[in-house]
């Protein structure tokens, strides 16, 4: 259990449900393979509102593995993790997704644009935080916040991972690539403590231990 759990709870009730009409809606072998946490009923606006997207994403986090093969070599522009993920949804009609967004005041009209979303269907958005530098967590809440104000998502998602598996990246001769400022949980859950993606439902998983396979 991730120590920002219990704060987390004892923020506000809105902020982890654990009642039938939160996270226990998720299947209990992803419960047991990822750190999950959400914010403002996200699973329940998931589960009852976007049924195919909730299936989509239960099918991916139980099919997900971390592979050694995918940590060991070292990736360009995306790493493989992410390119696995991005690509099972990408198959169920999920695409990457940019909007054009701008703001008027006094018959003037300025471009503001927002970030590229990694994978969206439907009004829900997710962002894959595998290994960039933390401050990447700050754009995507900050995008998530504006995009649901404007009525154009429901619900983001973050995939990231979490903070222990650096005891296997250390032990693959791979730590200094998965430093500490790069993006894991532990990383996240304060900035969505602090109102970083405001109003906007949120549902985070935490790549665990409990998913890695030595292919290799």
């Amino acid at each position: 259990m991730h120590p920002y759990y219990f704060g987390l709870k004892a923020v506000s009730c809105t902020l982890i449900i654990t009642t039938a009409m939160g996270i226990e809606l998720l299947p209990s072998d992803i419960r047991g393979n990822y750190e999950i946490y959400e914010w403002k009923h996200a699973c329940a606006i998931l589960h009852s509102d976007y049924p195919d997207e909730w299936t989509d994403i239960t099918e991916l986090m139980r099919s997900f593995r971390l592979l050694k093969s995918q940590i060991a070599i070292q990736g360009g522009r995306k790493s493989l993790v992410s390119g696995t993920i991005d690509g099972f949804l990408y198959q169920r009609g999920w695409r990457e997704k940019g909007f054009e967004t701008s703001v008027k005041v006094d018959q003037i009209t300025k471009d503001s644009p927002t970030h590229k979303i990694d994978c969206y269907k439907n009004e829900i958005a997710i962002e894959i935080e595998w290994n960039n530098k933390d401050p990447f967590f700050d754009r995507d809440l900050n995008n998530f916040r504006l995009l649901f104000d404007l009525r154009v998502i429901s619900v983001g998602i973050i995939i990231t991972r979490c903070d222990h598996l650096q005891d296997i990246f250390d032990k693959l001769g791979r730590g200094k690539s998965y430093g500490a400022s790069t993006t894991n949980i532990g990383k996240l859950l304060p900035r969505i403590i602090g109102g970083g993606g405001g109003g906007c439902p949120l549902l985070v998983f935490g790549i665990s231990k409990n998913l890695y396979h030595e292919d290799c």
